[in-house]
């Protein structure tokens, strides 16, 4: 099938891969011609493991090109896939304009009968949108189309295995033509235990918002019981696996930290208190599970100067700076805003991230970056855990003692074991454990 995946960020560029290894013809548009030069010559604007070598792959195999031509890519296609950004506006509400704009392309350039699929994170009601702009720029009124809603569920680092092999394919349509187009796209991928979801369109709109608020709220909930078990002597591990074992709740999403953050979770659970706040509705859940995330990011600067009082001119290592593993991701990170803390506070910021420096550089200043864990730690006052990356869980902690000023740790992700720590020698915090 020739498809145009316009848009392509993360979201766009994952998605036309994959759809292109899957065998399909894809063209993936974007305004941006640097990046678009780039993904020409093999040049990926993200890290996602395993993007570069499918991208490469079907490339070499023609499945898969870049324009900066909407037109071209709109003219085609059979499928059109709108996949740009929605970044939240003043108000938080997610910000639609892009999504806008690609449909009035859509509307000049329409030369036949279309699938429109909008995978952007937009809110209900985006589609009757899109539907207006279209016909308001369409030039023959003739020409068909089908709107749907897909909306996608890609986790950063996992992308691939997720677009793959997904829990589920929601598909929001109305028409019976439509569905079995949508169908015959994925129909490599679904099966019996990871079903094609079709519902009507402001449903599946909505299934995205929903999942991932529900998911905010169980990380959310973990970090409140966090700060109980501080309090009290409990461990929010052996906690998390006592629920996590009732299967009504399951084991995931049940891990306490320094809250979330990344390019989903905050923009769509405000944008959802938004819409509904604009529908009658007070979002009593959704505004404490932001403010008790928010406040979260903010706790871990009171266990570093349990460590170390005074931080005016104290060295502090940070380790990881992206929002989750596996990703160079920074967006809405918690890192940010514990290094800003440190910095407030006077202290110099050591880093190191195996991803996400060169996007750090970009965003902050006054920060010393480091080529490795070990080197980052050299005469520091303390080092905080902040993202949870694999090679920071069985690194050389002896060393790790030696090269610090002092042997004093803050676990933002309760990554190691307390006893283990203590009988190492360390000073060392975590977050709701003894």
């Amino acid at each position: 099938m020739k498809i145009c995946c316009v848009g392509s960020g993360y979201v766009g560029l994952v998605a036309g891969t994959c759809l292109a290894d899957m065998g399909n013809d894809v063209i993936c548009v974007d305004v941006d011609e640097n990046k678009i030069n780039n993904l020409k010559k093999g040049i990926v604007p993200i890290y996602e493991p395993g993007l570069t070598d499918m991208l490469d792959r079907n490339s070499r195999e023609k499945r898969i090109t870049f324009t900066t031509n909407i037109k071209e890519g709109i003219q085609k296609s059979e499928v059109v896939f709108i996949a740009v950004g929605t970044p939240p506006d003043g108000d938080d509400c997610a910000n639609i304009s892009a999504v806008i704009s690609v449909a009035e392309n859509i509307g000049r350039y329409i030369n036949g009968y279309k699938v429109i699929v909008n995978k952007s994170t937009s809110p209900v009601g985006t589609l009757d949108k899109i539907e207006k702009v279209i016909k308001s720029f369409r030039k023959n009124p003739s020409v068909k189309y089908d709107l749907v809603s897909n909306p996608e569920f890609l986790r950063e680092g996992e992308a691939i295995k997720d677009f793959t092999n997904p829990d589920r394919i929601v598909i929001g349509v109305q028409s019976k033509k439509a569905k079995n187009i949508m169908a015959s796209i994925y129909d490599g991928i679904s099966r019996t235990d990871k079903p094609i979801m079709f519902t009507d369109i402001r449903s599946a709109e909505l299934i995205k918002y929903a999942s991932n608020a529900m998911l905010a709220t169980r990380i959310s909930f973990m970090n409140e019981m966090a700060q109980l078990c501080e309090k009290v002597g409990g461990d929010i591990k052996a906690i998390a696996r006592g629920i996590g074992l009732d299967s009504r709740i399951g084991p995931r999403f049940l891990q306490a930290g320094v809250g979330y953050g990344g390019s989903c979770f905050p923009k769509d659970v405000k944008a959802l208190i938004q819409t509904m706040k604009s529908n009658g509705i007070e979002a009593g859940i959704l505004a404490a599970v932001d403010k008790v995330n928010e406040k979260q990011k903010r706790s871990l600067i009171h266990k570093i100067k349990k460590l170390v009082p005074t931080l005016n001119g104290k060295s502090i290592a940070i380790w990881g700076l992206a929002f989750k593993p596996k990703t160079d991701d920074m967006r809405d990170a918690p890192s940010l805003v514990i290094i800003n803390q440190l910095q407030e506070a006077g202290a110099k910021v050591k880093t190191f991230d195996p991803e996400a420096q060169k996007t750090a550089k970009k965003i902050l200043k006054g920060v010393t970056y480091c080529k490795d864990p070990y080197t980052t730690v050299a005469g520091c006052d303390a080092l905080v855990i902040v993202t949870e990356w694999n090679e920071f869980r069985d690194i050389d902690l002896k060393k790790i003692k030696q090269l610090l000023k002092h042997p004093n740790i803050v676990d933002g992700r309760n990554i190691y074991e307390p006893q283990e720590m203590k009988k190492l020698g360390f000073n060392y915090l975590c977050v709701g454990r003894k």
